[in-house]
């Protein structure tokens, strides 16, 4: 592509030489010879200060905000977070990949990389890496989109209100999937009906001959179903309890080491499907995965494959054997109060001595003192042995429980006591936000003692 014609599209000006790219980078220390140079502006940065750096790594131009003194071709625009945007569609526009865009409260990131998996079993695919589900994150996957590419799935986050709209308008997907709606990150959007106004903006992006794929267990799916209009639309459920889901599992089997076996009943057939993922809720997750790459265009066959191979995200109720043989469920990456509920119940089947240890929840705003007080209510009608927790909110985890519980007035003194108590009796599930930073519980427990 030349900035002549970025220029049209952007509807940018121009100054000094037209030039040829063919890749767009953000950040100067990644940026290689002749890519073209985005200066994107934050809160506490501005990329319009890195166009010198950007030259000399060898930047053939740069787009910019604001007036820069430089013998560098530029591009101005009015905002660069948009024009990021706009390239990245033109980009998704060149492509002719089947794209499915996924977002939700809980479970996008599973549903995410078991979908990558079948999909990759069929043909060339690309998937959102790691955590890249925001408005800059979207753009930058659309941007890796390469010719041999045959799938694109794509996750979508959101702190507030209109950021998936801005994700999926660069996006245009085929095919939309919302997993959930749930009290998950509610600070910034007000209310869990604002949850579900904003996760619905997905829908508005979706092709008008495109597929929506919706969880026919969630308490929210009529105001999608509403706001699909004349799209079409298929549901996925755990068991199809009302009847109305086209995908769901049958005669499901939970193994002796948590993972699980059932029938995928789906419109093209039924097929055995064997996860290794623990908890009733990967079960749904699964269904939603096959739900989307069967409507990509995956056999039943290649659906069971994917998701026989794929192990659990690190930090998403991922087991392992820790110091003294103790086992660990490290589910450390995210929480909400929906999550940390289908995590202990994870926990109540395990055997042996059963200890959650929670740690702070947040971005709940004025949901947060109720949050913690119905996961220390939820625990304690569970078959769980002790609560432990740490953190300011949580100790309202343990106010609430009913049965055996510690308080910690330091994640270190909680370290020293469970490391004390470690042995191959020892079952112990780890959850908190991501600000709690309960992973560094996790790690006391691994042999090598890393995160």
């Amino acid at each position: 592509m030349t900035l002549s014609l970025l220029a049209e599209e952007l509807d940018g000006e121009l100054q000094g030489e037209d030039m040829i790219f063919s890749n767009v980078s953000t950040d100067t220390r990644s940026l290689s010879n002749g890519d073209l140079y985005l200066a994107l502006v934050g809160e506490n940065f501005d990329g319009n200060n890195f166009v010198e750096q950007a030259k000399r790594k060898g930047a053939c131009g740069a787009v910019i905000s604001r007036d820069i003194d430089s013998t560098l071709a530029t591009l101005r625009v009015i905002d660069t977070h948009v024009g990021l945007a706009k390239i990245a569609n033109l980009t998704r526009q060149r492509s002719t990949a089947k794209v499915v865009a996924l977002t939700g409260s809980q479970g996008k990131t599973t549903v995410k990389e078991m979908l990558g998996a079948v999909l990759g079993s069929c043909a060339d695919c690309l998937i959102t890496e790691a955590n890249f589900n925001n408005t800059i994150g979207v753009p930058l996957t659309l941007l890796k989109i390469e010719e041999q590419h045959r799938f694109i799935v794509v996750e979508m986050g959101a702190d507030r209100a209109g950021e998936i709209a801005f994700s999926v308008a660069a996006t245009q997907p085929d095919i939309a999937l919302i997993t959930n709606a749930s009290p998950a990150h509610i600070e910034g959007f007000g209310s869990l009906q604002g949850i579900v106004l904003a996760k619905g903006e997905i829908i508005e992006g979706l092709k008008d001959d495109g597929v929506l794929i919706l969880n026919a267990d969630d308490a929210h799916i009529n105001d999608w179903l509403v706001r699909a209009g004349s799209k079409r639309t298929v549901k996925f459920s755990y068991s199809n309890s009302l009847g109305t889901a086209e995908y769901y599992a049958a005669d499901v089997q939970v193994q002796n080491d948590g993972s699980s076996r059932f029938s995928l009943i789906t419109p093209v057939g039924k097929q055995t499907v064997t996860i290794d993922f623990l908890g009733k809720h990967n079960i749904l997750n699964a269904v939603a995965a096959a739900a989307a790459a069967i409507e990509a265009g995956a056999t039943l066959e290649k659906v069971a494959q994917g998701l026989a191979g794929l192990k659990p995200v690190e930090g998403r109720l991922s087991k392992f054997v820790g110091l003294n043989g103790c086992v660990v469920i490290d589910d450390s990456y995210n929480a909400s109060p929906s999550s940390f509920f289908a995590a202990i119940d994870v926990l109540s089947h395990m055997p042996g001595r059963k200890i959650l240890i929670a740690g702070d929840m947040k971005e709940l705003g004025a949901e947060a003192n109720s949050a913690h007080i119905s996961v220390g209510e939820y625990a304690s009608s569970t078959a769980i042995d002790e609560v432990w927790a740490t953190g300011e909110k949580a100790k309202l985890v343990i106010d609430a429980y009913q049965g055996q519980g510690r308080y910690f007035s330091s994640k270190d003194e909680l370290v020293q006591a469970l490391v004390a108590i470690a042995d191959s009796e020892l079952t112990v599930l780890i959850k908190g936000s991501r600000g709690a930073r309960m992973d560094e519980v996790v790690a006391s427990l691994t042999p090598s003692g890393e995160i």
